[in-house]
């Protein structure tokens, strides 16, 4: 069971999970997950850049370690299922949901496609791959008495509109909401819901997007977030990286975590009554 201590902040055992997927592993904070994993945990890992996925498991596979990797275009829905068929049959436990896009600029000057590539990323895929998923998450953990994990990478700069970097910004705004929601309506369920809002982190992402943030002062290391975010697992809902990205964040996230969990308590019984299903029913 996870109880709750204070505001958004979840206790319990630390689980041990025997396989994780992780999406945009083939660099950045993908990658540092899947680093900073133990070697007892298996892993899948999914990217476009086969050679790069290839390099990285090269470096994980020791000691017998099952290490998988799964080209895929996210934005693709067959793309999608062939990682969800994966997944599901090598009985993950863990899901790490990072991929993500963006492309800094003034929406009119952007290409549609630019726009319509951020948002199906890290909208569509990242909800499509999540639905798919937990249910399975969640039955093998009932059926193991073991507790199961999902993350969804967020950003800070969910937190508000961010003119210029608008479709990255609003995308990571519904991860955020999506996943506060989905640990409201979990709550109780074998599974640790985590959404990670990492502040300015050394990554080659900041790049593809047209800028550094790796460069900021204060920026933070992959590895240190991944670890970080894999340690706060189980313990709170809304985890936030970075000298002054996670005391800001968390200043603000804390009434609102209260205000989610007492909607969620408000509309369990309405979506019961319009579904016609009970809480152990998704």
């Amino acid at each position: 069971m996870v109880g709750w201590s204070g505001v958004g902040r979840a206790v319990s055992r630390r689980p041990h999970h025997e396989m994780a997927l992780i999406t945009g592993a083939s660099s950045g904070l993908g990658a540092a997950f899947a680093r900073a994993l133990p070697a007892s945990t298996g892993l899948l890992l999914t990217a476009r850049d086969a050679a790069a996925l290839a390099e990285i498991a090269a470096g994980l596979a020791v000691g017998g370690r099952t290490v998988e990797t799964l080209a895929a275009d996210l934005t693709d829905a067959e793309a999608r299922q062939q990682v969800i068929d994966r997944a599901t049959a090598l009985e993950i436990d863990l899901f790490i949901n990072n991929a993500g896009a963006g492309a800094i600029g003034a929406v009119v000057d952007q290409p549609r496609q630019t726009q319509a590539a951020t948002i199906d990323l890290n909208v569509v895929a990242m909800a499509d791959l999540t639905r798919a998923l937990l249910p399975g998450l969640l039955d093998r953990a009932e059926d193991t008495g073991q507790r199961a994990g999902l993350i969804l990478v967020s950003s800070s700069t969910a937190l508000a509109p961010l003119p210029y970097f608008a479709a990255y910004a609003a995308s990571k705004a519904f991860s955020l909401f999506y996943g506060e929601a989905l640990a409201a309506e979990l709550r109780g369920r074998p599974i640790d819901v985590e959404v990670l809002c990492p502040g300015p982190t050394r990554t080659a992402f900041g790049e593809r997007a047209g800028f550094a943030p790796g460069n900021l002062p204060g920026a933070a290391n992959a590895d240190q977030v991944a670890r970080e975010a894999l340690a706060a697992l189980g313990r709170r809902v809304v985890v936030a990286t970075g000298r002054l990205n996670g005391p800001m964040v968390e200043t603000m996230m804390r009434p609102r975590l209260a205000f989610t969990m007492g909607l969620g308590r408000v509309m369990r019984p309405l979506a019961k009554r319009r579904t016609g299903r009970g809480d152990d029913e998704l």
